[in-house]
């Protein structure tokens, strides 16, 4: 599928479904800045914080190109549409929309261990002007075992299946998913700088062959395991990627 360039951001992005876009990869001469909240605020009040901090370095809304959210609990697929569907007219109203498309990706995971008692935005991305030769920088959505564009729960990957087995047709699956996105935005796992993955279940042996394995020269830098359930119920995996030069935590 072909990028579509943001008439106000400086990126270009990866369409998807309603609630977010596959990715998104800096234009030439711009670079994406990854930034991290110590105490994540209300997600509603954290659009109101990142609003402040683009003005402040005189970008405009649409330069907002990721967004990370922690819900308290796995939503079912209906919860999940009606929080999407809020979520949503926030950016709808900053007039990011693409004539009528959502062009920021996002992941929403569900922290086991202090969970939020409400919604809270736990990150976002934004583009910024580079000076220089500036190194591809992209950030891949989250996405777990559920083929692209599609949220069913028949659709599922080895729906219900926990085991060694069932884990590793879902890492599987959810790696190329990462890799079809990664490369549709014109990069490869050499300039990946993060790699994070949302799960309850332990995966020590599926890293060798299945994730690390796959990464190249990449695996030096490991990945991030944040103990989370993915966004919706029954979903058991989950990953995101970013290739960076800037991260920020505030």
């Amino acid at each position: 599928m072909p990028l579509i360039e943001h008439p106000t951001g400086h990126y270009r992005f990866l369409p998807g479904i309603a609630p977010y876009s596959c990715g998104v990869v800096a234009s030439p001469g711009y670079e994406i800045v990854h930034v991290t909240f110590q105490e994540p605020p209300p997600y509603r009040t954290g659009f109101e914080r990142i609003a402040r901090l683009l003005a402040e370095n005189n970008r405009p809304k649409g330069a907002l190109c990721g967004v990370e959210l922690r819900c308290p609990v796995p939503y079912t697929f209906d919860g999940f549409a009606a929080f999407n569907a809020e979520y949503a007219s926030i950016l709808r109203g900053w007039g990011v929309f693409v004539e009528g498309v959502n062009p920021v990706p996002r992941t929403n995971v569900a922290p086991v261990v202090s969970a939020p008692a409400e919604p809270l935005l736990y990150g976002f991305s934004y583009t910024r002007p580079a000076s220089g030769n500036v190194p591809l920088t992209l950030i891949v959505a989250g996405g777990g075992e559920l083929p692209e564009g599609v949220l069913s729960r028949k659709a599922i990957v080895a729906l219900g299946d926990t085991t060694v087995s069932g884990l590793s047709t879902k890492a599987k699956f959810v790696m190329d998913l990462m890799e079809n996105r990664l490369l549709g935005l014109g990069g490869n796992w050499s300039q990946v700088t993060a790699i994070d993955v949302y799960t309850i279940h332990p995966f020590d042996s599926l890293m060798p062959g299945i994730l690390l394995g796959r990464v190249g020269a990449g695996a030096m830098h490991g990945v991030h395991w944040h103990y989370t359930r993915p966004p919706i119920a029954e979903i058991e995996f989950e990953m995101d990627l970013r290739c960076v030069r800037t991260e920020l935590r505030i």
